[in-house]
């Protein structure tokens, strides 16, 4: 009763009238098209409201309401672009951080290398995705302790944000904020601020 309570809460409410499945009588090839192209919309938008509603739960601090949301987004992608995708590579970081946000840090490790499995599946994986999945590994070093190797991902995530978005771009701001924050906690709080400034 209280994860049906919190799956409620988190996101089903917001997506109920999105499962009800179109009318099943087709009588013809072009009514059965048409409810195909139907029932993929509305599992698009489900996936859409469900990261949506995951990504605010995160910003707002509530790892545990973010995870029902998450895990709906993750079972819509897969339906909509299969479990090899990169699409999906964005919904597991984000049930990761959920993970990680939570303290289960053995379950953000499982997503974590589903997302970067995908990436080193996809030989033209862009550059953004790379970035974000970098900036991921990163953040979950920095929960485990690991620093050194936590700089090594956010660097890394700064070098492709900057290669797919451009030196002065907004989403490079994040890597350097992050290694800031490492780094202040390495009380090299010289080398923080230059990285702060330059956020």
């Amino acid at each position: 009763a209280s994860h049906q309570g919190a799956d409620w809460k988190s996101i089903h409410e917001k997506i109920c009238p999105l499962l009800v499945p179109p009318q099943p009588c087709f009588h013809s090839e072009r009514d059965r098209k048409h409810g195909k192209e139907q029932l993929l919309r509305r599992q698009k938008s489900v996936v859409e409201v469900a990261f949506r509603a995951a990504q605010g739960f995160l910003w707002e601090g509530k790892a545990l309401e973010a995870l029902p949301a998450a895990l709906q987004a993750l079972r819509f992608s897969a339906r909509v672009f299969g479990w090899s995708s990169v699409q999906l590579v964005p919904v597991y970081l984000l049930l990761a951080e959920a993970s990680t946000g939570t303290g289960n840090l053995r379950q953000a490790s499982k997503y974590l290398s589903e997302a970067e499995w995908i990436v080193l599946q996809t030989p033209d994986c862009p550059a953004a995705v790379q970035s974000r999945l970098h900036r991921g590994l990163g953040l979950f070093c920095v929960a485990q302790g690991n620093l050194d190797q936590a700089l090594y991902h956010l660097a890394t995530d700064v070098y492709l944000a900057t290669s797919a978005f451009g030196v002065d771009a907004i989403e490079v701001s994040g890597g350097y904020f992050h290694m800031a924050n490492v780094f202040l906690r390495q009380n090299k709080v010289d080398v923080a601020n230059s990285l702060y400034t330059e956020v």
